[in-house]
């Protein structure tokens, strides 16, 4: 079992760190700082570590990028030291909000977070995945009718394989990881966070993912 720690203690965070805790890993869940790492009285599993951001980076084995896109460039690229010879997973989206709160444009057009996190930590192998669909399903591809599909991009094919294997511990089948190569194939997953507003306004906040339908 590896020993992972979660940059995020939002939905997005709690979420995956129950269902990896549950799956026997070892997790840590970082806040923004000491004062805001207690253990909340709701959320995810008994026996989750919590701590600040850089201790969280730097006691793991893997770190999972579930902070908010927009400030996860300058937030992670503080880390550099700690996120070292690591297995960085990015599932954030970075974007800017429209009006209504809900994601209105990309905050790096002609390129990707992936890339532009992979480019500021060049020691850290960065894996991006799991930000096409809504946080729940994240843990419960079984949930929608549809199986949904889970990409991956990333330069480093060891890194690749060890998050496909995580994959596996949330739920998810091999036929539905779609490996879409080197990081640059990133800025095409992050760009279907257009899609998704659309779909809210319409539908309200239920499970969805933007997937390959064979």
């Amino acid at each position: 079992m590896s020993t992972i720690g979660i940059l995020g203690a939002g939905r997005v965070g709690t979420n995956l760190a129950g269902k990896l805790s549950a799956a026997g890993h070892h997790v840590t869940l970082g806040g923004r700082s000491p004062e805001g790492t207690a253990a909340p009285t709701t959320g995810p599993a008994p026996g989750i570590a919590f701590a600040d951001q850089r201790t969280t980076a730097r006691t793991a084995d893997i770190v999972i990028n579930a902070t908010p896109g927009d400030t996860s460039l300058e937030r992670l690229a503080d880390l550099r030291t700690e996120l070292s010879g690591k297995i960085l997973i990015d599932v954030s989206n970075a974007t800017r909000d429209a009006a209504d709160g809900l994601p209105g444009d990309l905050c790096h057009p002609g390129s990707s977070l992936a890339e532009k996190l992979q480019a500021a930590l060049p020691d850290t192998r960065v894996v991006k995945t799991l930000n096409t669909m809504l946080f729940m399903v994240m843990t419960a591809p079984e949930s929608l009718a549809t199986p949904p599909t889970a990409y991956l991009s990333g330069d480093d094919e060891h890194a690749k394989k060890t998050v496909s294997g995580l994959l596996g511990d949330l739920g998810w089948q091999p036929e539905r990881i779609e490996d879409l190569g080197d990081i640059t194939t990133a800025r095409a997953t992050e760009a279907m966070i257009l899609v998704v507003p659309h779909i809210l306004r319409r539908h309200g906040f239920k499970p969805f993912a933007v997937s390959i339908a064979r």
